[in-house]
């Protein structure tokens, strides 16, 4: 595996710490949100602020890194801020201290995702970023899978103390932020007449965008928008009869599926278009969706669960991949930036809108809902030319 660098397996293992340290927190957030008093209205609102301020910080970081030139102290700092955030949550439960710490994690995560994408992108050629990318997400995910195992011995020896978990989290947080100083940087081209880099700066970038990289944006972003938190979806579990122990479970079984799947799907990615495997994942996303609303059945969760990790490890890589095979060198993280602004903007009113049709209509309602408008998401990327995702394309024609 020769295109696996020095480079990307340092990034893939800091990736691999922080989601140790984040994940073993993801699938008792809710639990734990609900036994301090958040409602699912709340829990809906905070998910969905969180994912905002990680976009918008996204997009101008992105913008900044690519104007100064730099990518490691964004990567660096960003993952520094995750990690610290992780014992303020358990050191006051008041809701606006709840916001205030969930908020500084996802900034942190605002500041170095462009920057870390921007840096694989670099170490791979247009013929195997589907590799690169696919094998990041590989290493992000298994973490994401040990991470709830150690919640989950914790909890079985310590039933409902959810707040020393945040604290332990911090370990693999810190050990994160550590392993990042193994990195290099690499000398980037920078701007070099003076120039100011404002807040909404990025926001520029959709004008002078390539074409392609506007019809993608535009098929992500609808998709996006109603592709809720997916902590709605441990909920849905939760509500169906599953206990603590095995909510975690079926999200520590999501996650190895994800962790199974990443990497091969990514090598397939590169030999049948980024285009084709983004629709298969579409395709598994529906069915998922549609399986929620009617499922009853315990068990089979656990399917549903198993196929959405499969449409996971098709369309999360594949999707950065895709956006840097379109764009210029030269705005690499810019364009993730940008797209990952909007992005987590459209995040913030899927789990909002999520969370009211559940508070109003229950939660079946909220799933056909996304479930039929993904169908009409999926006519509209088959629409999109095959020649926009060719390999290295740099022409934009």
């Amino acid at each position: 595996m020769k295109y696996i660098t020095r480079t990307v397996w340092i990034l893939s293992v800091v990736s691999l710490f922080t989601d140790i340290s984040s994940e073993m927190l993801y699938p008792i957030m809710p639990i734990y949100l609900k036994s301090i008093g958040f409602s699912i209205v709340l829990i809906g609102i905070l998910e969905g602020v969180a994912e905002a301020t990680t976009g918008i910080s996204k997009g101008y970081f992105g913008k900044l890194s690519d104007t100064k030139g730099k990518r490691l102290p964004f990567v660096q700092i960003g993952y520094a801020f995750s990690a610290i955030s992780k014992p303020m949550m358990a050191v006051l439960s008041y809701p606006l201290w709840i916001f205030f710490a969930r908020t500084t994690d996802r900034f942190g995560k605002g500041i170095r995702t462009a920057a870390r994408d921007a840096i694989l992108s670099d170490e791979a050629t247009p013929e195997t970023k589907g590799k690169v990318f696919g094998f990041h997400r590989a290493m992000d995910t298994t973490g994401a899978a040990i991470g709830p195992v150690f919640a989950l011995l914790y909890l079985y020896f310590h039933p409902e103390d959810y707040k020393t978990l945040f604290f332990i989290a911090f370990i693999p947080g810190i050990l994160a932020v550590m392993a990042s100083f193994f990195l290099k940087e690499k000398k980037q081209a920078s701007l070099k007449e003076k120039t100011t880099t404002s807040f909404f700066s990025f926001l520029n970038y959709w004008k002078q965008s390539p074409p392609a990289y506007r019809k993608l944006l535009i098929g992500l972003l609808a998709f996006t928008l109603f592709n809720s938190s997916d902590v709605f979806l441990l909920l849905k579990a939760k509500q169906a009869g599953l206990s603590d122990t095995r909510t975690i479970g079926i999200y520590i079984f999501y996650n190895l599926i994800y962790a199974l799947f990443a990497f091969p799907l990514g090598i397939l990615a590169d030999k049948i278009s980024f285009k084709n495997m983004f629709i298969i994942g579409l395709v598994l996303f529906t069915l998922v969706y549609f399986g929620m609303a009617v499922n009853t059945n315990t068990y089979l969760f656990y399917i549903l669960f198993g196929i959405y990790g499969i449409y996971m490890a098709a369309t999360e890589g594949v999707s950065k991949a895709w956006i840097s095979n379109i764009t210029d060198k030269k705005d690499t993280a810019t364009a993730i930036g940008t797209y990952s602004s909007f992005q987590s903007i459209a995040t913030m009113l899927a789990s909002s809108i999520a969370g009211v049709i559940w508070f109003q209509f229950g939660p079946s309602a909220t799933f056909l809902v996304t479930g039929v408008v993904i169908l009409f998401v999926i006519a509209y990327f088959l629409t999109i030319p095959e020649r926009t995702t060719t390999k290295g394309d740099s022409t934009h024609k």
